[in-house]
């Protein structure tokens, strides 16, 4: 079975259920009950297509139809995408019961900036890897880690002109949009509390305003966030909102030290023109998903999505080899044809 989230009710159970029927499993998809209508589709097209019935199947419901999903006995393994506490929760849940599970959860990405890194290119990675999809997505860079104080001031200015600049409306009706809502008023309300606290917590809203927002849909203005610091919430806690913050450093080895304290590990990327630079930020930083020069850096479906630490509970991954991995059972077959049977070795 599969439990998805809202943010990619089409692409994220595309992670799993193409996999498991394909290794020769049926199907259960518990979609978010925030968005059930893609779920349902899906079912629809599958019919359509001539699977036979009950290969694929949908369940509607929220917290108690997750928890007959993982204390059922016919169901043998379940795949996770959503909040690291949920994730925590199916994890030990499926375990109690026997069952293989791979729960991906939360995460809060860096985004590193050395003193040479291409401004064009780096200012269009960060905008669209914070502020796409209104930062609700598990692969968000929602911390902006400059090296060097000039560095930091120059970046903090490059953000704020091309925010300035951006436009707020609904994205399935304005195609020249930058950014949409967020999905409902509760996770408006939370991200808008992060927000409030910042200054109280000593952080200082570089970019905030609150004007242009529409008055109509649960939107949220890009805010940047300066001097962060790792006991602030904004920094330990996943935001899943357009919230950017940053967090300043004066070398590499401190940037990497700061971001490896912190509990999740999901992606990881770092802005520069030197290969030694990226080179060591790669094999330092403990995350699963590392780019270089990339905004977001999850993978093609060839591979892994390879969470770490609190952004992943389990031993197998979505997609790639350890997706097929984990929707089959391996089988050993030791057999001979012949009667000159010898006993070697003691065997």
């Amino acid at each position: 079975a599969g439990i998805t989230p809202f943010n990619f009710p089409a692409m994220v159970p595309m992670w799993m259920f193409p996999l498991a029927i394909a290794c020769g499993n049926t199907f259960i998809l518990k979609p978010s009950e925030k968005v059930p209508l893609t779920a349902v589709r899906l079912a629809e097209l599958f019919v359509e297509a001539g699977l036979p019935a009950g290969v694929f199947n949908v369940v509607q419901g929220g917290p108690e139809v997750v928890d007959a999903l993982c204390t059922h006995p016919g169901i043998s393994a379940i795949s996770f995408v959503g909040s690291s506490a949920v994730a925590e929760h199916v994890y030990a849940l499926d375990c109690r019961h026997g069952k293989r599970v791979q729960a991906a959860g939360g995460a809060k990405n860096v985004l590193l900036i050395m003193p040479d890194a291409d401004p064009d290119a780096t200012l269009a990675a960060i905008l669209g890897s914070a502020f796409g999809c209104a930062g609700q997505r598990c692969m968000a860079g929602s911390l902006l880690m400059p090296v060097g104080e000039r560095t930091g001031d120059e970046w903090r200015e490059r953000i704020s002109e091309a925010l300035a600049t951006f436009q707020l409306e609904n994205t399935s009706a304005c195609d020249t949009a930058d950014m949409g809502p967020v999905i409902d008023a509760s996770s408006q309300a939370r991200i808008r509390q992060f927000i409030q606290d910042a200054p109280v917590a000593g952080a200082e809203l570089a970019v905030h305003d609150t004007t242009r927002c529409p008055t109509q849909g649960f939107f949220v203005e890009p805010t940047v966030v300066d001097g962060v610091t790792p006991d602030m919430d904004l920094f330990q806690h996943e935001v899943f909102g357009p919230i950017l913050s940053v967090v300043r450093t004066q070398t590499l080895d401190e940037a990497i030290a700061v971001m490896n304290q912190h509990a999740y590990g999901n992606g990881a990327s770092i802005f520069t023109k030197n290969g030694a630079a990226a080179r060591q930020f790669a094999r330092e930083i403990q995350c699963g998903m590392v780019g270089v020069n990339v905004g977001v850096p999850a993978p093609m479906a060839l591979f892994s999505f390879s969470g770490w630490n609190r952004s992943f509970f389990g031993d197998l991954h979505v997609q790639g080899t350890e997706g097929v991995l984990f929707y089959t059972r391996q089988k050993v077959v030791l057999s001979r044809w012949d009667s000159a049977t010898v006993r070697t070795l003691g065997w």
